[in-house]
């Protein structure tokens, strides 16, 4: 192999903060729609929720475990993606991620018309009562997010240490699938603090965790993997996304959009990635996918 087609760590690693950059950011992107327009769409997050589900299981299985089992054979691969899926199951497990779902964002809604239409000192100390469970609610959910982003962003790190095409399509489906991640811990948070500030700001710092993620990969990774490692580990994370698909993405695309327009958005999604895999594939020198 040529030097030419050697890629220093240094530029992986700007690479891969660049591309998690882009997750983070979207998860401010989910608290500016919050400030800018206090009662979101659910339905339309819904669907955005199903496309990048689609996203993301195209990638999961037709670039990552496909790639991964012609490298390293099928039992191998296999091996890796489960291990990739029990990894994230236990930190769901022991690390649940909250969310705010539509019946408490109509709840959050209707303490909101009712502290315009009560009086007294009895409805003011419930009011206070109430905006401090839902701040709270908001820390916890930031908290909560940004521990899930973490192995993110190391995803996107080893997607960008197989190539370009490997992780500007796991950063553009975790992109989509942090705006609403964004929205749920903006919400509580404007409502509980009436601040557009401190609502776009916690959502914005929950979404750091991601290219946090990738400086500590980078710092704990040696310089080189070898090639039958690195697949194995993109079989991983193609084992996280799979379950990270099933366990958020798709039930609350349901949840937002409906059975049906959920399903077709998660369709659509995969019909999209699928058209970008093949593109990318004839337009991106194989030196770099």
């Amino acid at each position: 192999m040529g030097s030419s087609e050697e890629v220093s760590l240094s530029s992986q690693v700007t690479v891969a903060l660049a591309l998690s950059m882009v997750g983070g950011l979207s998860t401010a992107l989910g608290g500016l729609v919050v400030v800018l327009q206090p009662t979101p769409n659910l339905k339309r997050l819904g669907l955005m929720q199903g496309l990048a589900a689609g996203l993301m299981f195209s990638i999961s299985f037709l670039d990552l475990m496909h790639n991964a089992i012609n490298a390293i054979g099928f039992a191998r691969a296999n091996l890796w993606f489960f291990g990739g899926v029990l990894l994230f199951a236990g930190i769901v497990t022991l690390i649940p991620e909250p969310s705010l779902s539509p019946s408490q964002n109509a709840a959050v809604d209707a303490v909101g018309k009712g502290n315009n239409n009560k009086k007294g000192k009895q409805s003011s100390i419930l009011t206070r009562q109430r905006r401090r469970q839902v701040m709270m609610s908001g820390i916890v959910t930031a908290v909560g997010i940004g521990l899930h982003n973490f192995p993110e962003g190391i995803a996107v790190f080893l997607g960008s240490i197989k190539g370009l095409r490997v992780g500007i399509s796991l950063a553009l489906a975790i992109a989509l699938h942090n705006i609403p991640e964004g929205v749920a811990v903006a919400l509580p948070i404007y409502f509980a603090t009436e601040s557009r500030w401190k609502a776009f700001q916690l959502a914005a710092a929950s979404g750091l965790a991601e290219p946090l993620g990738v400086i500590l990969v980078a710092l704990l990774f040696p310089r080189s993997l070898s090639a039958d490692v690195l697949e194995g580990m993109l079989a991983g994370v193609g084992g996280i996304m799979a379950f990270l698909t099933l366990h958020e993405m798709i039930p609350l695309a349901f949840e937002y959009a409906g059975h049906r327009q959920a399903v077709a958005s998660i369709f659509v999604g995969m019909v999209l990635m699928s058209i970008s895999l093949y593109l990318l594939e004839l337009s991106v020198p194989h030196s770099m996918i």
